[in-house]
């Protein structure tokens, strides 16, 4: 057995909570002037999800920090590259398989080369690749530019979702192999390029073994969390647990002991060297938002359920298709399942955690509204019926 180091503090649970909400950018003034790219990088990773509700998860994730960032403006801020100094533009970002399929600041491209090495090495896949496929898919990047499947010759065989063309296969096997790379969505299509002319020289490169990636990653999945336990420092950006254990004493991360965690945690040394303080967020957070990715880590530290139903049978929901975690006071106090009626967002189903909640998922559905252009909002159901008419007196006021 390993033999783990003496941990060097003893942090509270609320300490550890603080912690974790100031590390994912919902305690304490936010760096507005970063914007987008700077929520990105605190981060170190925006999952991406089809679902549109309110708005697509990558939207969600800066709206939940920064307030109402125009939507043109995130999109902006991901993909288009920027010229300084009269040099080529450059990428901010990029998109790759990380906690899932997810957006990622340029600069770590070199700390997915083990990534890069393991799908290289795999052995099978689920998709068969064509004889020629892959050296044409290459040859029409390479002589007419940066293109989406569709441009490649088509993305699907049939309208089945997972029946993709040959096309799409030897594309989406360069995209893991690191030979092309997604810098840009557009009309939510992935567009394809040859990494070797998007990726600045300087980062184009598969140098770093496997132990300093994940060395990297386990440091920056630590910074991102504040504190956590081996699991959820692995679960971050989908390392295994042995991966974590073999680089963790080296990543720069100290041991620590949460009171009623009752496993062994580490955590940012920055994040201990001061107290978390300042305005706590009070906003609907998207069901892929990284405050809630791993589901045990949740329940730990915020006593609080979490998942998604989208792919659940409709009559064996409990909180409805796209239940989004209402947060304030540093507390998820309830759940809201939104959607859209023209200029009105209908809340299908509220879920309270009692009276103190009311105020605040009243403003947090006001501010949502506001930031989709919605001038109205609807509540259809109410889980505890007492709260229905509290709940509507309070959002009346705010609509005025």
């Amino acid at each position: 057995m390993t033999t783990l180091p003496r941990p060097t503090t003893t942090l509270t649970a609320d300490d550890a909570r603080r912690i974790a909400l100031r590390a994912q950018g919902f305690l304490g003034a936010p760096d507005r002037r970063a914007g987008v790219r700077g929520v990105l990088r605190h981060l170190g990773a925006v999952q991406l999800d089809t679902i549109s509700v309110l708005a697509r998860s990558h939207e969600l994730i800066p709206y939940a920090r920064l307030g109402a960032v125009g939507r043109a403006t995130v999109e902006s801020a991901y993909w288009k590259p920027a010229s300084t100094g009269g040099a080529p533009a450059r990428p901010h970002a990029f998109e790759y398989w990380s906690h899932a399929a997810c957006i990622l600041p340029v600069e770590e491209w070199p700390h997915f080369a083990f990534r890069r090495r393991a799908y290289r090495g795999r052995p099978h896949w689920n998709h068969q690749l064509p004889d020629g496929a892959y050296d044409q898919v290459i040859k029409q990047l390479r002589t007419e530019g940066p293109l989406t499947a569709t441009e490649l010759g088509g993305a699907k065989k049939t309208s089945d979702w997972w029946d993709w063309s040959g096309t799409k296969v030897a594309v989406e096997r360069a995209l893991m192999y690191g030979e092309v790379v997604c810098v840009e969505r557009r009309g939510w299509k992935r567009v394809y390029d040859l990494a070797e002319r998007a990726i600045p020289g300087a980062l184009l490169h598969d140098e770093l073994d496997d132990a300093e990636c994940t060395r990297r990653l386990v440091r920056l999945a630590g910074e991102s969390l504040g504190v956590g336990t081996r699991a959820d420092i692995a679960d971050y950006h989908r390392l295994k647990g042995e991966q974590v254990d073999a680089v963790i004493a080296d990543s720069g991360l100290v041991p620590v002991e949460v009171e009623g965690w009752g496993k062994p945690a580490w955590a940012d040394p920055v994040a201990l060297a001061t107290p978390p303080r300042g305005r706590h967020r009070t906003t609907l957070l998207s069901p892929f938002d990284s405050l809630i990715w791993e589901r045990a880590r949740t329940e730990r530290i915020f006593g609080f359920t979490h998942r998604l139903e989208a792919y659940v049978p409709k009559p064996k929901r409990v909180y409805g298709y796209f239940a989004m975690p209402v947060l304030a006071g540093g507390l998820l106090v309830g759940r809201v399942d939104p959607a859209r009626e023209g200029s009105t967002l209908v809340a299908r189903q509220v879920t309270l955690d009692g009276p103190k909640a009311v105020t605040a998922v009243a403003q947090a559905l006001v501010e949502a509204a506001t930031w989709v252009n919605c001038t109205d909002v609807r509540v259809e159901r109410v889980d505890a019926p007492e709260l229905r008419e509290p709940l509507t007196r309070e959002l009346a006021g705010l609509l005025g």
